[in-house]
């Protein structure tokens, strides 16, 4: 089932006795929102997924009946608002928000133009923002947890040249990890951050020639203790087991998971 942005059908407010968590992921037609979202639901939650395309959305729920898509995009104004309400008629309660929706585009300062500047920054910063704070009530009722998913290319001190803006948004959402676990501990939310390495997802922007993601991923394979690039499913898991009533104790946490490259 895919709800559409123009209404909020669903099944009602209230969770079923004995029902799932109600878990929110952004960014989840494909890679690691796609996995995220199968994962929960293979927890026995039910989950509601947010991208802007329905057949991709369709995708991830196929033949995973806990998962219901949301047709939306996180820029638009009322998209927040409408987002919350939807999982609410949906699932009837927010326990987990996944804000994992991104928006890449490798180009040098001097030939970044405003508009490009701005998709970057509303998808991947101001965006989980202001969901964050539209669903502040629903995820205070449930003492819910707030995952940002960050990248392990923007961590420490680490430069990314003609990949910058996607990268200072990333880093600034990891501070906001850290800033919101201690804004909203009182309520009973927690925040935290999973910052992933490169992640075998297909290929991206700058990475469309023949050959050109392949030879990407070799080089970053070499460079990478581990000797590999990660799994949407790797990516998945930790993201789910930071969610979990035994990893209570977490909270402002930012978890690289990138075999190690961020080490060296």
């Amino acid at each position: 089932m895919t709800i559409r942005t123009e209404g909020t059908e669903g099944t009602g407010r209230g969770a079923r006795p004995g029902a799932g968590r109600g878990i929110v992921v952004t960014g989840g037609g494909t890679g690691i929102g796609r996995a995220t979202a199968r994962a929960f639901a293979a927890h026995g939650d039910r989950v509601l997924v947010v991208g802007r395309t329905k057949a991709t959305l369709d995708a991830t729920a196929e033949d995973h009946p806990g998962i219901q898509g949301l047709v939306a995009d996180v820029t638009e104004p009322d998209a927040p608002e409408r987002i919350v309400e939807a999982a609410l008629a949906a699932l009837g309660r927010i326990d987990v928000l996944v804000n994992n929706a991104a928006a890449m585009g490798y180009r040098p300062l001097a030939a970044l133009d405003r508009a490009e500047a701005e998709r970057q920054l509303h998808t991947n910063l101001l965006a989980p923002v202001l969901l964050t704070r539209a669903a502040l009530d629903p995820l205070a009722e449930t003492s819910g947890t707030v995952v940002n998913i960050g990248s392990a290319g923007a961590l420490g001190l680490r430069s990314w040249p003609d990949n910058g803006l996607y990268g200072a948004a990333k880093a600034g959402l990891d501070f906001l990890t850290r800033t919101w676990a201690v804004e909203l501990a009182p309520r009973g939310i927690r925040v935290v951050g999973v910052a992933p390495g490169v992640t075998d997802v297909g290929a991206g922007p700058g990475q469309d020639g023949a050959g050109a993601y392949e030879a990407f991923l070799k080089g970053i394979s070499a460079r990478t203790p581990s000797g590999r690039v990660g799994r949407p499913e790797e990516m998945a898991w930790w993201i789910v087991q930071l969610t979990r009533p035994e990893a209570a104790y977490a909270n402002g946490s930012v978890l690289a998971v990138d075999g190690g490259l961020s080490l060296t």
